[in-house]
């Protein structure tokens, strides 16, 4: 009878013993996993964008842009995708889905586009427009315009049959998008192509619903707040402005990057 009690007791302390390693592994696994996410988690969460300073003052692309649309569109406007942005990253709920480039301390936006399909429309929205208006603001300079010349102007002569011709399909393009968007001049598999994009889309976001893809070389912020303090409601008064202070220096730049 002592032996039974005895095997009875010896059993009982082994199936604590064993259940109890049991229970203390899961919550070392468990934690492990928790430690993980949250260091994930700091990592997204210790991105900050910032707004860049403009390469000009305000009012140096007037009488084609004026000070005050320049003004409000770069420290209210652009300012404001910067903040939700940054708001709309902390905002993530399970960056494991994400690719480790995302989930780099600091990430590139190109990376967070290679990555939009699983990421929030608040991403979507604010890197885009982030990116966007980036882009724009070095689009353009004081004293701009004037011929296309280098490999770029080449290529779109090439493309296009002349620089009037690419300048007119262009700015088709720009008026026919509905509502806002933005225009774009893009390299692809060897080739210039010119697109538009709704909202604060760009060619770099891998999305099916984006309708041009490419590397940008030119960008045209057609939204209404970029012109409607100066031209109000006539878009096309606002394109052909543009025209004189666009820096082809720069879309050089970008076009022979891209290649």
């Amino acid at each position: 009878m002592e032996n039974n009690n005895s095997r009875r007791d010896f059993l009982k302390k082994s199936a604590a013993i064993t259940l109890g390693t049991i229970a203390s592994t899961a919550i070392g696994n468990n934690a492990l996993a928790a430690s993980e996410f949250v260091e994930k988690e700091a990592l997204i969460n210790s991105v900050k964008f910032t707004l860049p300073a403009l390469p000009y003052e305000y009012n140096a692309l007037e009488p084609h842009i004026d000070k005050m649309t320049m003004e409000i569109h770069h420290s209210k406007h652009h300012q404001t995708y910067v903040t939700n942005l940054n708001k709309a990253l902390e905002t993530i709920a399970e960056p494991t889905v994400l690719s480790p480039s995302v989930l780099d301390a600091s990430p590139s936006l190109e990376n967070i586009f290679d990555n939009m399909s699983k990421l929030p429309p608040a991403i979507r929205n604010n890197a885009g427009g982030h990116y966007n208006h980036s882009l724009f603001w070095t689009m353009m300079k004081p004293n701009g315009g004037g011929d296309v010349k280098g490999k770029l102007g080449e290529a779109i002569t090439k493309t296009f049959g002349s620089i009037d011709e690419f300048k007119k399909q262009f700015a088709d393009v720009a008026m026919k998008r509905f509502g806002s968007g933005w225009a774009w001049l893009v390299y692809k598999e060897g080739k210039l192509a010119i697109g538009s994009t709704a909202n604060q889309d760009n060619p770099l976001m891998n999305l099916e619903s984006v309708e041009i893809k490419g590397k940008p070389i030119l960008a045209l912020d057609v939204w209404e707040h970029a012109y409607y303090l100066k031209n109000q409601n006539r878009r096309v008064e606002y394109i052909s402005s543009w025209w004189n202070v666009v820096n082809w220096e720069k879309a050089e730049e970008l076009y022979i990057a891209a290649k």
